[in-house]
């Protein structure tokens, strides 16, 4: 019996000393059984290294776990993925691709009458305002002269009256609306539709000439003259777009990405 269990004893300890000497000679097997495995970005959807690029050229990356933006994941919260990289080319294709619904019912007032007031002041003064900076006078809430340099024309405009702002500038909603109600806004509630109408981040001060112009063109149909702004616009474009899980079309999708192609690095505003 003492033998036997001699022998049980030798057998077990020649195999721990088998395994010790399997590990010392494989540290990286060693590394692989008690190293948890991360859940890298290249598994998540992100392209190589966080950047936005793969192989040195920008690109949309291959992961399937971004989750896109639709009408039921903007109610419940969850398409907003805070770990996405947050480049605009990245967001971008965590949009759906969609055809446009048809116009039908579509008036500015199924989205709001009129600027709401914010903290006492309206809301069109308020983002004029913005991008006057430092160099906005006010009359009160009223910006009543100023200067800046207007993104669509890349032009510098100077405005010395209230009277020169009113006629010279315009609100330009960077997803105009008619966009927006054909590709996802007409099923929203009128609260969803308020937001997206009065929200900063989908509201510009831009020439009136250029946002005519505009109308409602997506980026498949309209871009902004000034080239140098149009990574900007198509980046905000895109965070609207993905912030009110608003759909696009196939030619707007790649429209968008042959600008970003331009500028990878641009980030989206999340």
């Amino acid at each position: 019996m003492k033998m036997y269990k001699w022998r049980r004893l030798t057998v077990v300890a020649a195999a721990l000393l088998g395994v010790i000497a399997w590990l010392i000679l494989n540290p990286a097997s060693y590394e692989e059984i008690f190293t948890r495995v991360e859940n890298t970005g290249a598994e998540a959807g992100f392209s190589d290294g966080g950047s936005g690029l793969s192989d040195g050229s920008a690109g949309l990356s291959d992961g399937g776990l971004a989750v896109a933006c639709t009408v039921e994941t903007l109610e419940n919260g969850t398409c907003y993925d805070k770990n996405y990289e947050s480049l605009a080319i990245n967001v971008l294709e965590l949009l759906e691709v969609k055809g446009r619904a048809p116009k039908t019912g579509y008036t500015r007032e199924e989205f709001y009458n009129s600027w709401p007031t914010v903290d006492g002041c309206n809301l069109r003064q308020r983002i004029i305002k913005r991008e006057f900076g430092e160099t906005a006078v006010l009359d009160g809430c009223t910006v009543v002269a100023g200067e800046y340099d207007e993104p669509y024309t890349g032009e510098h405009k100077v405005f010395a009256s209230k009277e020169q702002i009113s006629k010279g500038v315009q609100i330009d909603h960077v997803v105009a609306l008619s966009d927006a109600w054909q590709k996802g806004a007409q099923y929203f509630s009128k609260e969803t539709r308020y937001a997206l109408a009065t929200d900063p981040l989908n509201l510009i001060a831009v020439d009136s000439s250029a946002n005519q112009g505009k109308s409602d063109g997506d980026a498949a149909t309209w871009l902004p003259k000034n080239k140098k702004f149009r990574c900007q616009y198509v980046a905000r474009q895109v965070s609207v777009k993905h912030k009110y899980a608003l759909w696009v079309t196939e030619a707007e999708r790649q429209a968008i990405y042959n600008i970003l192609l331009t500028c990878p690095n641009e980030k989206a505003l999340l």
